[in-house]
């Protein structure tokens, strides 16, 4: 604790754009409801004035360098043995199986939000295998002991973690990721000039589907279907799965989409469009699909663990597999089709955030979580 007696909570993560948008609203609840917050996670601009202390560590998200993750590994062990936290919140895979294993040596309360089981999961080939088999090694290790808590986002990844006997029934809960706020995201009607828009909030990575809704695009203009195609995402080069600018940029050349970069105003984005699309490979709980419910617009997605935990096919949006423009050009071209089907699922969508997805739900679990592990309230 604190010198006022607070519980100290630190959060670990491994990149400061996903805190800021994904983990700071619950940090800064924590921090209103009496605890001592502290962040540690790779030092960004994006972090600056965000009302909570950050501790800044070097953390790559892609790589496995001996020594760089060794770094890495002396650094978080020698950060959290400075703030001595009476309780530790990890999210995405190397601060999981980092953080959890230090505060498992440690005898630390540890929570570990497993954001989707990573790249290493989307692959088919044996070496992907033999890493899914290590990770849930590691994971069922740092998930033992009575204080360790896992938080999944989605069934399919919960069913995996319970086959595969990797934390205590009791202790691993599921929750609509980070949520949404239903305040800033809110239904409102189809702008009615102009061609109807198709978004796809993704950063460019293969993994998110973006050569396929390329070619879906491409598809459905040579047909002569009245509509607009963005990709709406900014660059992520330390990816495995990065497309590289110039393949976009010549998307945008061939006229057969936009690209708008990262966007802030999402709220905005969606307000102006009609279908919300996301064919992704896998996701642990995509925030742009439920952040689409919110804005009661319909979505056109895979059926992958995280999609389909978002849509109720036929009544919030579609499911196509995954990998198929055939089959995402004939769903996008539905919904195109149809301004009412839009509307229905737009309003259906809505409902259902209303109902699961709400950013104080989120919020409230987790605070439950931090209560029951370290027997206090503060």
């Amino acid at each position: 604790m604190d010198g006022r007696g607070r519980v100290r909570l630190v959060f670990v993560l491994n990149d400061a754009r996903y805190f800021r948008l994904h983990w700071l609203p619950r940090a800064l609840a924590a921090q209103a409801a009496g605890y001592d917050v502290h962040v540690l996670v790779p030092p960004a601009p994006e972090l600056e004035g965000c009302g909570v202390p950050l501790h800044p560590f070097t953390l790559q998200r892609k790589g496995l360098n001996p020594l760089r993750e060794l770094h890495s590994l002396l650094q978080l062990r020698r950060l959290l043995a400075t703030l001595a936290p009476d309780i530790v919140h990890t999210a995405t895979v190397k601060p999981n199986l980092y953080g959890g294993g230090l505060c498992r040596l440690a005898g630390r309360p540890v929570v570990m939000n497993v954001t989707g089981l990573g790249t290493a999961f989307v692959s088919r080939s044996w070496p992907r295998r033999v890493l899914q088999r290590l990770v849930l090694a590691w994971y069922r290790w740092v998930a033992a002991p009575s204080n360790a808590w896992l938080v999944l986002e989605n069934g399919d990844d919960e069913r995996i973690f319970a086959a595969e006997r990797v934390g205590d029934a009791t202790r691993r809960t599921v929750l609509a990721g980070a949520g949404v706020d239903l305040a800033e995201f809110h239904a409102s009607e189809e702008p009615g000039a102009g061609a109807p828009l198709v978004v796809m909030p993704a950063r460019l990575l293969w993994d998110k589907g973006a050569g396929e809704f390329a070619e879906a695009a491409r598809r459905l203009r040579a047909e002569g279907v009245c509509a607009r195609f963005a990709l709406v995402g900014g660059e992520d080069p330390d990816n495995r799965s990065a497309i590289p600018l110039r393949v976009v940029q010549e998307w945008v050349a061939e006229g057969i989409l936009e690209w708008w970069g990262f966007r802030g105003d999402m709220p905005d984005v969606l307000a102006s469009a009609a279908v919300v699309c996301l064919p992704s490979y896998r996701e642990g709980m995509p925030g742009v699909l439920l952040e689409a419910a919110a804005a009661g617009r319909p979505v056109v997605t895979t059926d992958v663990p995280g999609c389909r935990d978002a849509v109720v096919p036929g009544e919030t949006g579609l499911m196509v597999p995954a990998r198929d423009a055939d089959g995402l050009a004939a769903a996008l071209r539905t919904l195109l089709a149809d301004p009412a089907l839009r509307q229905r699922m737009g309003q259906a969508a809505r409902r259902r955030a209303e109902a699961g997805f709400s950013r104080e739900l989120v919020v409230s679990s987790t605070l439950r979580i931090y209560r029951t592990l370290t027997g206090a309230r503060p």
